[in-house]
């Protein structure tokens, strides 16, 4: 049974993901595609990208993209990864310029507006994931090691696992591999 209207409801889904819903979502919450077009003409919700839309009446943050990013790709179990998700735990000076975004092997996008993205494809196992200022996102251990495998620079790797080891982030018994892997990586190069 809906309660509220249909913007309500929509609210109540963009509050907890940075203002945006997706229209899968709005579906799975009742609001059937006519309202959501109905809303879109009046202003009473904006399109943020393709099956995208910000509510305006929700406040926004400086990690809006990222939540985008991540809804942008339509799939429930993608996540911020690899550099972005780098920057985002802070354990290192690292500003990439395209957001990365981890994707299902399977998964295919075929959607426009993706041209800031970058998507990897890799099917993460649970523990791989975790969240992050309410976005899903890798681990710090499944982040570094992501970013050894794609090439980032050493001295950025060296700098996370120096400051990640310095937290809860990074349990110690991943630092040891992780460097091991990264001098692998660097002896082979």
């Amino acid at each position: 049974m809906q309660t509220g209207t249909y913007l309500d409801q929509l609210r109540e889904i963009a509050l907890d993901q940075h203002g945006l819903v997706t229209t899968s979502q709005a579906a799975e919450e009742g609001v059937p595609p006519v309202e959501l077009r109905k809303m879109l003409s009046r202003g009473r919700v904006e399109r943020a990208a393709h099956g995208v839309y910000r509510i305006p009446q929700t406040p926004s943050s400086a990690n809006d993209q990222y939540q985008l990013a991540v809804l942008w790709t339509g799939d429930p179990n993608a996540c911020l990864s690899h550099e972005s998700a780098l920057e985002a735990w802070d354990i290192t000076d690292i500003i990439p310029n395209q957001i990365h975004v981890t994707i299902p092997r399977h998964r295919r996008v075929r959607r426009k507006g993706g041209e800031g993205y970058i998507l990897h494809h890799n099917d993460l196992r649970p523990h791989q994931k975790t969240w992050w200022e309410g976005i899903p996102i890798t681990t710090v251990p499944t982040t570094i090691e992501h970013c050894i495998t794609t090439g980032t620079q050493t001295y950025l790797i060296k700098q996370a696992l120096e400051r990640g080891a310095r937290t809860s982030l990074l349990p110690a018994s991943h630092v040891g591999h992780l460097a091991q892997l990264l001098e692998e990586r660097d002896f082979a190069a």
